[in-house]
């Protein structure tokens, strides 16, 4: 607990930094922007697959975005290789400024809702102002509004909240590699047992590779570290999450397939929950779809 308040201490403190520094260069007005290019584009959109990418909507912009994951492959035809049992996830993504964005979402699993907040602390550039990396602050909270597992014990609305923060450090090579890493909280107001933590900390990286000017490979892997959760989830240890496939840009659109072991789409769901393994046939195919509207010009 005392970890988790640092870590919220010092993502503060670094949002604040961040607005100060980002005002003083608007301050700047052209000059700044003359000499100093901003890097961009190291991955298409705000998401590597399933978990964030350092990318933010552009400022004004609201990007709607359906995130489905299929059942079990090894399903086969009868359950047309997982359809019968898949997931969704919509959300509505905005702009705020082009180092602030905002979203909301709710997913079929869990019945959770979720909104978050994502932050450039610092962004990758060349000339006058040189920086080699990207860094993004994330803070997520989400409720789970589904059935209690247990009515018959008194139950408390807090019970249900989650919390996710991230510090994304990554980077852009030449045009066509984008690689970052993510160190990452979970904090899970109930758990299971005395033994299960209530903080959870994994490791996130994520890389994307552009073979033309629409096609990309994407795929990232979360570590979660071991001795932080004891009990199974529906009979089953938790196992890490990998996941790998292509994407493509038209401009406006952002559309992603892939394979992956998790059928959850919020960070709570694929990082604290995931029981699918690769190696016992836990395989999905997942979809990302996104639509940028232009909401306002300032």
């Amino acid at each position: 607990m005392k970890i988790t308040l640092l870590f919220r201490l010092f993502f503060g403190c670094a949002i604040i930094l961040a607005v100060h520094n980002l005002s003083a260069q608007d301050t700047l007005g052209n000059v700044s922007d003359e000499e100093t290019e901003y890097i961009t584009k190291a991955f298409w959109g705000t998401r590597v697959l399933n978990g964030h990418s350092i990318e933010t909507t552009p400022t004004g912009q609201l990007d709607f975005r359906i995130q489905h994951r299929l059942g079990r492959l090894d399903g086969g035809f009868n359950e047309l290789f997982g359809f019968d049992q898949a997931s969704v996830r919509l959300g509505f993504e905005y702009g705020i400024l082009d180092w602030i964005m905002v979203g909301l979402g709710r997913s079929t699993q869990d019945k959770f809702y979720n909104g978050f907040i994502k932050v450039k602390l610092l962004r990758q550039s060349k000339g006058k102002r040189d920086m080699p990396f990207s860094l993004i602050g994330m803070a997520d909270m989400g409720i789970a509004s589904g059935k209690w597992a247990n009515p018959e014990i008194k139950n408390y609305f807090s019970s249900r909240l989650y919390y996710s923060y991230q510090l994304i450090l990554g980077r852009k090579f030449g045009d066509r590699v984008g690689v970052q890493v993510s160190p990452t909280i979970i904090h899970r107001n109930l758990v299971n047992s005395a033994r299960d933590h209530n903080d959870v900390f994994a490791l996130g990286f994520g890389g994307r590779v552009r073979l033309g000017e629409m096609i990309a490979l994407s795929a990232e892997y979360y570590y979660v570290f071991p001795h932080q959760v004891y009990s199974q989830v529906n009979g089953f240890d938790i196992v890490n999450n990998f996941s790998a496939g292509i994407e493509i840009y038209t401009g406006k659109h952002v559309f992603q397939v892939f394979v992956t072991n998790a059928i959850g789409s919020n960070e709570k769901q694929f990082i604290t929950e995931n029981t699918e393994s690769w190696l016992h046939n836990g395989v999905h195919v997942g979809f990302n779809l996104t639509r940028l509207f232009r909401i306002a010009r300032y």
